[in-house]
């Protein structure tokens, strides 16, 4: 004899998981029904019976003819829902297995297309700066030649006083006043300790 039950109810019926139960469906192993967007299953009073069998050993004594006829079939559906259960498994991990590779392939495009995208931004900047300083070197070098010509060193400004008889502690009494003087054409830079001479007229120091 049939009833009609919900895939819960037969899963527990048929000690099956509903992934099982499902399974079973799909394969035509169990007969369905669908109502009110719910799924029923038939299930045998053998069915139920082998259930209780299983669950209850005490409760049904089998003859001695029946019983390995019996046990057998027991057995053979247990086997079957667990190879069923199982085969779900595989199926699950696979395409776990799957989505993990695919979101592996993702990243790693992702991370290629990114790396990619910098080395362009890493030339495109090392050209930017090689013609900027095409550019700019010979002005920078202009305006460091013309700063150099601005000035003299203490060597040349000693030697041009020499020519016009300075002794040598003239020449450092100049400079010492000129200093404290604030001469514009005389600096003295306190963090290197060097003394610049501005390129100009001296004839005033003669």
């Amino acid at each position: 004899m049939e009833r009609l039950v919900t895939t819960s109810e037969a899963a527990q019926l048929l000690g099956l998981s509903l992934q099982g139960v499902h399974y079973r469906i799909k394969n035509g192993q169990l007969k369905s029904l669908k109502q009110g967007g719910k799924t029923f299953v038939y299930v045998t009073e053998f069915m139920h019976n082998a259930q209780n069998e299983q669950s209850n050993p005490k409760q049904a004594e089998p003859t001695a003819q029946q019983a390995p006829s019996f046990n057998q079939e027991v057995i053979t559906e247990v086997v079957k829902a667990k190879d069923e259960q199982i085969s779900i498994l595989k199926q699950s991990i696979a395409f776990l297995k799957e989505q993990y590779q695919n979101e592996v392939r993702r990243l790693e495009k992702n991370q290629k297309r990114i790396i990619k995208v910098f080395n362009s931004e890493i030339k495109l900047l090392q050209s930017a700066f090689n013609e900027m300083r095409s550019i700019y070197k010979p002005q920078l070098q202009q305006e460091l030649k013309s700063q150099e010509e601005k000035y003299i060193s203490i060597n040349d400004f000693t030697l041009y006083l020499k020519q016009h008889d300075k002794s040598d502690a003239d020449i450092k009494k100049i400079i010492v006043t000129r200093l404290r003087l604030k001469d514009p054409r005389f600096i003295y830079n306190k963090r290197t300790k060097k003394v610049f001479i501005h390129n100009t007229d001296f004839s005033d120091l003669l």
